[in-house]
């Protein structure tokens, strides 16, 4: 008859994904995919101010309530399923999503004076308005309060909680005035869900306290407030509606709650787990574990691998820091990625598209699959939304090198290709660099289950076996794993992670093999990529760059005589 069941919940950049999972065997018996209604595809964007991204709550709760209803809906056509045999509710969003609220821990949104202000909104992870704040938080760090910067890479990012809130105080004072507090919507949703959305009441999550708001143990949590008021006098005030300790996705934040029972059709008391981000509960979904790198690819890309607590890890500049249990419970959770990957395959189409319809994802990979490496003489940088890992530094941008009157759509869009798997080598070799080494690597999300070239690419590039992960849905399925685990055996549920993980994730048939002579022809190009990553992004560095175009006119009479 299959069950019990578990759901997960995945609040993405665009939309909210429901999946009901049976804990036993991984099927995946109901899915729905809600598309937030506000902005533009679920974004506020703003023309006067084009780092601004932000996210209407309303779209949230809605969301909650479409997706889930829907999922039941489909998985009540399983044999024997029945929502009363839901044990466990898990739940990722994006971060860091930051968003103020009252006293009640209620939207500002809720208040009709706020309610369609941006800047009450939730602050989207890929808003890089802070920018400067996130340097002027790095530099105060680095003078105060060093070993916050050690233990998130060394740089602090605008797409960061504290930077996000200091800009608030500088650019929108009545907002910050009015906000008790600020609340990561990982933490808020499992808050809402279970009634506990009072600052001082809400669980935290390790997750997204660890590695974007410079919490750690060893300093007793957040920052203290002698570096706060240092960046803005009013920031002490915000200290104590945050919690000295956070939990991890083992740990429940509390029962569904009656009014949500009600409106959803599930038990009420139903356990959810503390929240986290998609790519942490995407490698759970992965089935991340030691020597595992889970890339989750999507409209960004994050890399997440952990290693065992008793293990003495060095700090790995330029990550998005290591932080214990942030993904496993007794693992350091370790998190880096890349800002941009499917947006500039988008970007891409988008751009070369003008009225030819014929133009598309699918009519750019066929055409870029008949190319071979080095064949175009382009090499770029992926940085279209800055870069993330390794240099942490938002204001980079992308760059095509090569162009010619001869370059073809198809080249440009190979060339993007290759350049996010560029990109994700240097992540791959900073973490060996330290100590971590990489020895599986499961990718997994819309591009790795669709586009089986860009696997071959990073196969070549990083010259060693690329899996995908079984599941197209592993954020939302990783999010089923936690409310599988704080179920518990006593509801029916798992044990541990490493119980969860066996039964209900896996790895697809096939395996991308790098082919020896691309992967010869890759070295020389990601040689010369590094060039050019260090000479535009590392500051200080000189770099001759004088041979780079006549170089990648030698690889492209090579690969055409051949």
């Amino acid at each position: 008859m299959g069950g019990p069941w578990s759901l997960g919940l995945d609040f993405g950049t665009n939309s909210v994904r429901a999946l009901i999972v049976d804990i036993h065997t991984g099927a995946e018996v109901g899915t729905a995919i809600w598309n937030y209604t506000h902005g533009e595809a679920g974004i506020i964007l703003d023309r006067d101010r084009p780092h601004l991204a932000r996210q209407h709550p309303e779209d949230y709760l809605t969301g909650i309530r479409q997706s889930i209803t829907s999922a039941l809906t489909q998985a009540a056509k399983t044999p024997g399923f029945s929502s009363k045999h839901i044990i466990g509710i898990g739940v990722d969003t994006t971060g860091s999503t930051p968003m103020p609220v009252d006293r009640q821990g209620q939207s500002l949104t809720s208040h009709l004076e706020f309610h369609n202000n941006p800047d009450a909104m939730a602050w989207l992870w890929k808003d890089h308005t802070s920018h400067a704040e996130a340097e002027e938080i790095t530099a105060l760090a680095s003078r105060m309060r060093p070993h916050y910067l050690a233990k998130c890479g060394g740089r602090y990012s605008s797409e960061w909680f504290w930077a996000k809130i200091l800009h608030c105080a500088r650019t929108a004072p009545k907002v910050f005035a009015a906000a008790y507090s600020w609340v990561e919507i990982a933490d808020w949703i499992p808050a809402i869900l279970t009634g506990n959305t009072r600052p001082e009441q809400v669980t935290r999550g390790v997750c997204a306290a660890g590695h974007k708001a410079m919490f750690n143990p060893a300093w007793d949590g957040y920052p203290d407030e002698e570096f706060l008021k240092a960046l803005h006098p009013d920031l002490p005030r915000l200290r104590p509606t945050l919690q000295s300790k956070a939990a991890n996705v083992s740990q429940s934040v509390g029962g569904l709650n009656a009014e949500w029972a009600m409106k959803l059709g599930l038990p009420e008391g139903t356990p959810v787990a503390v929240g986290a981000f998609d790519a942490h509960l995407g490698a759970i979904g992965a089935g991340i574990g030691p020597g595992v790198l889970v890339k989750i690819m999507g409209t960004s890309t994050c890399d997440i691998m952990v290693s065992l607590s008793k293990e003495n890890l060095a700090d790995i500049p330029g990550l998005c820091g290591i932080v214990p249990e942030s993904v496993l419970p007794d693992h350091f959770g370790l998190e880096a990625g890349q800002s941009a990957v499917g947006d500039i395959f988008n970007w891409v189409v988008n751009f070369t598209r003008g009225n030819a319809d014929a133009i598309s994802h699918e009519s750019l990979t066929a055409a870029a699959e008949k190319l071979q490496p080095g064949e175009s003489a382009l090499l770029a940088l992926d940085w279209h939304n800055g870069n993330r890992t390794v240099l942490v530094d938002q204001r980079l941008t992308g760059t095509i090198v090569g162009l010619s009157l001869h370059t073809t759509p198809a080249e440009v869009y190979r060339a993007m290709l290759e350049a996010t798997a560029f990109g994700s080598r240097m992540i791959v070799e900073r973490v060996e660099e330290y100590g971590v080494k990489v020895q599986r690597v499961v990718n997994c999300g819309g591009i790795a289950t669709r586009n089986p070239l860009t696997m071959q690419i990073y196969a070549d590039v990083f010259n060693r076996p690329v899996a995908v992960s079984r599941s197209t849905q592993t954020c939302a399925l990783g999010a089923a794993i936690a409310g599988a685990v704080v179920a518990g055996k006593s509801r029916g549920g798992h044990a541990n992670f490493a119980d969860a993980i066996s039964a209900m994730t896996g790895v697809q048939e096939k395996i991308f093999v790098p082919n020896p002579v691309r992967a010869a022809i890759y070295e020389r190009l990601f040689a010369l990529y590094r060039k050019l990553h260090d000479a535009f992004g590392i500051r200080g560095t000189c770099i001759d760059l004088s041979n780079v175009m006549k170089e990648l006119l030698d690889i492209r009479d090579a690969c055409r005589s051949n």
